[in-house]
């Protein structure tokens, strides 16, 4: 049995192929009278498609979304919401190659172990494709969430990262690459490019901050919001490491220096440090969340690697197509997109034992 479906109170279920006619995602759990249009998803759809730069695959999708239920004369009804969006640009030939012999670092294989058949074009539901769904849904959940601002950026690429000191939100939508660091994003530039050029790919990691998120959200045990968070963020496609606050830093720290002091203010406690990135216990402190994410280098390259095919014979194999010479960019939006659908669902899980 293959598991297709998040959440627990707010459950989302992603449906469809990278080549075939269409994807999308069915939200179920969705407040009623919540105000709702396609034009409130469109946005966040935009800031994820392909072909805006010479930095992400060409294939050229319009990603337009469309509401089949759950919508009635501009509010959400309570009922499942149903998101749509076509395909109109596959080239499933340019996998000819790929229908033989399996890539290294893609999911080919385990898919080929699992089911004893894959579709082999574009990977299928092994695509960051599906991510596109995703994005959607998370439009949506962001509508739960009023008062929480949801912020995700680059912050390296390959080995280059950015200048914390120099860092600026406002930079984020003045480059291709989500970066808050005009400096690294015009380094970024060269090293993506030359990536491309070259038929190869680069990893990057891509930092998530969740501001005005009220204490109290997430449970001591099996349901903490931190481990939530982490699995939605390992369950995006090409993602290999997730780091809530200081994550592994925090192994190198003595007691005191990982300690968040408090003291007492005015509206609460205010906290010195945020070294455990907003959330102890598995319930959130009313800090920032932050986590960050790393992305593998895309495993459809030019360049030959040494493979197996179906029959187990040696070869080799070179992807061709279009595809992004580092994923973890358009990976941010997706981001996003989890962090909001996890803390809506951890919000109503709150509203439901709490009140």
């Amino acid at each position: 049995m293959s598991w297709n479906t998040f959440g627990r109170v707010l459950r989302f279920t992603t449906w469809g192929e990278s080549h075939g006619p269409a994807l999308g995602a069915v939200l179920d759990g969705c407040p009623p009278g919540l105000a709702l249009s396609e034009s409130d998803i469109q946005p966040f759809m935009d800031a994820r498609k392909p072909g805006q730069s010479k930095f992400t695959t060409q294939r050229k999708e319009p990603d337009q979304v469309k509401i089949l239920s759950g919508v009635f004369e501009g509010q959400t009804t309570g009922t499942p919401i149903s998101l749509m969006i076509e395909n109109v640009d596959q080239r499933s030939k340019d996998y000819s190659e790929v229908a033989k012999a399996y890539r290294p670092g893609h999911a080919d294989y385990a898919y080929d172990a699992k089911y004893g058949f894959r579709d082999y074009r574009g990977g299928g539901r092994s695509s960051a494709r599906e991510t596109a769904a995703r994005v959607a849904a998370g439009a949506v959940a962001r509508l739960i969430l009023p008062d929480v601002k949801i912020t995700a950026y680059v912050s390296q690429i390959g080995d280059d990262e950015i200048d914390r000191s120099a860092m600026d939100f406002a930079e984020i939508g003045n480059n291709p690459f989500f970066c808050p660091d005009a400096a690294a994003a015009k380094r970024w530039e060269k090293l993506v490019d030359d990536a491309r050029k070259a038929g190869s790919s680069l990893g990057a990691v891509v930092e998530c901050v969740a501001e005005s998120v009220p204490a109290g959200w997430g449970a001591p045990v099996y349901a903490k919001l931190d481990a939530d968070l982490a699995g939605g963020m390992m369950s995006i496609n090409a993602v290999k490491g997730v780091e809530i606050g200081d994550g592994f830093g925090v192994a190198k720290l003595s007691g005191e220096q990982n300690a968040d002091p408090m003291r007492a203010g005015d509206n609460g406690p205010e906290f010195e440090a945020n070294h455990a990135g907003g959330i102890s216990g598995g319930i959130s402190t009313g800090q920032p969340v932050v986590c960050r994410v790393a992305f593998k280098p895309t495993s459809s390259i030019l360049t030959p690697v040494d493979t197996i095919d179906r029959d187990g014979n040696n070869t080799e194999i070179r992807t061709k197509g279009r595809h992004d010479p580092c994923v973890g960019i358009r990976g941010t939006p997706v981001v996003e997109a989890m962090m909001a659908l996890v803390l809506a669902d951890h919000k109503m899980l709150h509203r439901a034992q709490c009140g």
